[in-house]
């Protein structure tokens, strides 16, 4: 099961939808997504930083092939406004696995997103921490502000978790 944090800050998607249907008019983004025009023309809004995204974190982790096996971090990084995305920027991801808790070593790297904005890293399987299994991830360079995301899980089971970054 894939569990994906969006912007908080844009409609949902069935408002869009019933926007886009009375309005009978639409832009789609790059990501597939359709925005009636009074949403298309503001922009897409970048995403907040989430409560508790920035427990147990570290500045500067290291960039790693993978974290472990048997659980994938995935998501995208775009700009605000034209949603482009962004290549060649850092994301951090840290989690309580199967090897340990937040803080340690082995449960923490960065990778960077390729030419399309995405990223993706192989890790052990989450596990709950504080009653809930959820990753942390963090844009952290200094392009862009600064974004925390923490996204829970609805099982212990899940095996993947996307989250996408809206970057101002």
């Amino acid at each position: 099961m894939t569990f994906e944090i969006l912007n908080r800050t844009s409609p949902s998607r069935r408002s869009l939808l019933v926007g886009a249907g009375a309005c009978g008019l639409a832009a789609t983004l790059p990501s597939g997504l359709i925005l009636p025009p009074a949403v298309a023309a503001t922009g897409l809004a970048p995403t907040p930083t989430m409560p508790g995204g920035a427990n147990n974190y570290v500045p500067n982790a290291p960039l790693v092939e993978n974290l472990g096996r048997g659980f994938i971090v995935s998501g995208t990084v775009r700009r605000a406004g034209t949603g482009a995305p962004i290549p060649n920027v850092r994301i951090q991801i840290w989690a309580a696995t199967e090897r340990g808790g937040e803080r340690e070593p082995s449960n923490r790297g960065s990778v960077m997103t390729d030419a399309k904005g995405v990223f993706r890293l192989e890790m052990s399987q989450i596990l709950p921490s504080f009653g809930q299994p959820h990753a942390h991830l963090a844009y952290d360079d200094r392009a862009f502000e600064t974004v925390f995301l923490r996204p829970v899980m609805p099982s212990r089971t899940d095996t993947s978790v996307q989250a996408h970054f809206v970057l101002a």
